[in-house]
């Protein structure tokens, strides 16, 4: 599984990325954590709104999310 986090490097963008590292780590699962920060590649996925998260391509959260809300997203994707 490949995980974007997309952000321009914000204070939220590092959070996300940092809580969804952990929820990573704490479900012990296969993935790739990636901080994608270049603008252009952001535009690519059509996300108005920071920081989003992408897993295999998918947008599939937007906006600051919760540790308790990436673990509902990840588990139901696993």
């Amino acid at each position: 599984m490949e995980i974007k986090v997309l952000g321009s490097g914000c204070s939220s963008c590092k959070a996300l990325y940092n809580i969804v590292q952990e929820v990573v780590k704490d479900l012990e699962l296969e993935a790739t954590v990636i901080k994608e920060e270049d603008l252009i590649k952001i535009i690519s996925y059509n996300v108005l709104s920071l920081p989003a998260i992408v897993i295999d391509e998918k947008v599939v959260a937007k906006g600051p999310q919760s540790y308790d809300k990436i673990k509902t997203i990840l588990t139901s994707i696993k």
